[in-house]
């Protein structure tokens, strides 16, 4: 892991901000997976608990959904998320429950957020593993050791749930590497944008 992917911007919103009206929020009802730098389990912590504050380290997945043809989906949070609300990400990120592997966990999800089914792919594997902290101003922070998951779409039916998915697109996964000024306008998800840089490097 570099250095920079554990660095956090001088703005930590570390000062509880938002927390009150966070206290209602969904996740305060769910765990997470507390981790040490290697992502060794350390018992289970509330879930909005671990995005507050300072945070507390946890365990999460991103996984990139690609088609045939080398293309990755890009997937737009949803406006009601708490964190990066309406940033892009590519594809879909979550947690694991206690128990729970990676690759069970990424499937639960792509068919739980986009309609992605088992059928739908057969290559579904780990490539990566990074620790990052980043905050998120006034809102919480995510402070995760992160798999890095990938899959290929042999049928690309999507059927996104709207709770969870603002918008999708296609784009050419190399150009969207090698031109990141070209998407600014997307504003991406931190920990894109890390499995992103890793995966080139």
């Amino acid at each position: 892991m570099s250095s920079e992917d554990a660095t956090a911007p001088s703005d930590p919103a570390g000062d509880g901000a938002g927390d009150a009206a966070a206290t209602d929020h969904e996740n305060a009802l769910q765990d997470v997976i507390a981790v040490d730098p290697d992502d060794v389990a350390q018992g289970t912590v509330n879930r909005l608990d671990a995005h507050t504050g300072d945070g507390i380290r946890h365990r999460a997945f991103t996984c990139l959904v690609f088609d045939t043809e080398g293309r990755i989906l890009l997937a737009q949070r949803a406006p009601n998320k708490r964190l990066w609300d309406g940033h892009w990400d590519g594809t879909v990120a979550s947690h694991p429950v206690e128990g729970q592997s990676q690759e069970d966990a990424t499937e639960q999800r792509l068919e739980e957020e986009l309609g992605i089914s088992p059928g739908q792919y057969d290559d579904l594997r780990v490539t990566d593993k990074f620790e990052y902290k980043r905050y998120y101003p006034n809102e919480g922070v995510e402070w995760e050791v992160c798999a890095v998951l990938k899959v290929t779409l042999d049928d690309t039916s999507l059927d996104p749930d709207e709770e969870e998915i603002g918008g999708m697109l296609w784009a050419d996964y190399d150009h969207l590497h090698e031109n990141p000024a070209l998407y600014r306008q997307l504003r991406l998800c931190p920990w894109f944008e890390i499995a992103m840089r890793r995966d080139f490097s």
